[in-house]
């Protein structure tokens, strides 16, 4: 099936979509539904600091699931864990290494996610966002697959169909909590820095 630039894979019929936030996944999930394929909202981002910044991200995400009556998974929030993850790599800039490895993390455990309920496909947010490279998050879906068996990555660019459009309206009409950055302390850093300047 395909749609003005979006390739859904054949026989796909419900997808685990990892969510980054209620904005970014609200047009998709529109979408998705639209077109007859049922999303199950994976939110799993231990990278956002400070908490209370995850905590309104995490409940806006939430809000808008259950406001359609779509399956919503909390994914557990270890920031130490992901600081381990991606230690040494603090002071690469925005779509450096430290992205790359934080975009694999947070897509294995989605794929893994996918397996344990049987959903043979996993997609994410993260690629309806211009700040992010679809080069990398394309490579971290296919290492993630690569590493959990039976599940296939859906490497999507949501930013087509209109989708980056609606996901504008959809901000206003559900009255979103719109964050000003990716969501770490280390893209929060450099977010103030570049609007010194």
């Amino acid at each position: 099936m395909e749609g003005k630039g979006i390739v859904v894979p054949e026989g796909c019929q419900e997808v685990l979509l990892h969510a980054c936030c209620a904005p970014c996944s609200s047009a998709i999930v529109e979408w998705l539904v639209q077109h007859q394929i049922r999303p199950v909202i994976f939110y799993y981002n231990p990278n956002i600091f400070p908490l209370e910044e995850y905590e309104i991200r995490k409940n806006e995400s939430k809000r808008h699931a259950e406001s359609l009556g779509i399956k919503w998974i909390d994914g557990d929030y270890d920031h130490e864990a992901w600081l381990g993850s991606v230690c040494g790599l603090e002071g690469e800039p925005e779509r450096g290494l430290r992205c790359q490895q934080c975009f694999t993390l947070r897509l294995t455990e989605a794929a893994k996610v996918a397996k344990r309920l049987g959903i043979s496909y996993f997609a994410t947010t993260l690629a309806s966002s211009r700040w992010k490279s679809l080069d990398q998050i394309n490579r971290a879906g296919h290492l993630a697959e690569q590493t959990v068996n039976d599940v296939s990555f859906w490497a999507q660019n949501w930013r087509k169909a209109g989708l980056q459009e609606r996901r504008n309206q959809l901000l206003k009409e559900f009255d979103f909590y719109n964050q000003q950055y990716c969501g770490c302390e280390f893209s929060f850093r450099q977010k103030n820095i570049s609007t010194k300047d």
